[in-house]
């Protein structure tokens, strides 16, 4: 096996899947939670968001979980930061990576943050001066990169656009996400394709949500274009409050099971990774929305 199949999975339930959660996990099973994901064998995994919480209520107790979850040696415990604030705030309690968010919609950005593109921009731009400094790695994303809920198609030059000044700015990697998960993968393939004439692939990763159940035929046409970092929450929690009908990401039990069924490495042991999403589940009330999960969990 050559070591160009193996893929490195960016767990992000416990920020971008909770963070959507109607339910309010107490921070104890946020740390519980982040703890049984570490054992899994998961090389990174997003721990929480250091915004407003007047915005994001769900991850209030930003710090209280990052200080409490045990780091495991060789894992990386990113949290997302909104401008140098949250950055400060994030470092504080010893973030040693970070990541920062963008649209390439502007309708989307002017919904959700109040900004344009360019000013949102504008706004991280010293989160990842400071962050060079601190020798702090810093991940972008950009979101509606296959479509919006306010002005429908997205320009392809403008997700270009956009990865490219992240990846100028000094992001090491850029997670493009089908926010409202109505990407196909013939439009997936293109879109990566596109961004990749600008931005090494190998410093890009795909971010699916699976509204219209399309997330693995999404990933699968990306690996085909050579993608090797691939975003996803365990049990496929979370969803977009923006997007009317919008599900959670793709779930990281079902996006492991089909790797591993292709050959293609990840490191992560499937069974722990499915106890945890059983795990999650149950703490949420609700039944997992993983295929996998649900299969390996039937009575």
């Amino acid at each position: 096996m050559t070591p160009t199949n193996h893929v490195r999975i960016v767990e992000v339930g416990a920020r971008d899947g909770l963070q959507n959660e109607p339910a309010l996990l107490p921070a104890a099973s946020k740390i519980a939670l982040i703890d049984r994901l570490s054992a899994t064998g998961l090389q990174a995994i997003e721990a929480t968001s250091f915004v407003s919480p007047r915005w994001v209520p769900q991850l209030a107790d930003a710090a209280e979980v990052f200080s409490g979850i045990r780091k495991a040696p060789g894992v990386s415990y990113p949290v997302l930061v909104p401008n140098l604030q949250g950055y400060q705030r994030a470092r504080a309690v010893g973030a040693s990576e970070v990541a920062v968010f963008t649209a390439a919609s502007e309708a989307f950005n002017r919904k959700n943050i109040n900004a344009s593109i360019d000013e949102s921009i504008e706004r991280f731009i010293p989160v990842l001066a400071q962050a060079r400094l601190d020798g702090v790695l810093v991940r972008g994303y950009v979101s509606t990169v296959l479509g919006c809920p306010y002005q429908g198609e997205v320009p392809l030059g403008d997700v270009v656009r956009v990865a490219r000044r992240l990846h100028e700015l000094g992001c090491h990697e850029i997670s493009l996400g089908d926010t409202i998960g109505i990407g196909t993968p013939a439009k997936a393939r293109a879109m990566l394709h596109a961004v990749a004439q600008e931005v090494p692939i190998a410093a890009l990763a795909v971010h699916f949500h699976d509204t219209y159940g399309q997330a693995l035929a999404n990933i699968l046409a990306c690996l085909e274009e050579g993608v090797r970092v691939i975003d996803s929450a365990v049990s496929g929690t979370g969803g977009c409050p923006y997007a009317k009908g919008a599900t959670g990401n793709v779930a990281s039990e079902d996006v492991v099971y089909m790797l591993h069924g292709m050959g293609m490495p990840t490191g992560i042991d499937l069974d722990q990774l499915i106890a945890t999403g059983a795990w999650l589940a149950a703490q949420l009330g609700k039944p997992s929305a993983s295929r996998v999960t649900r299969a390996r969990t039937a009575v």
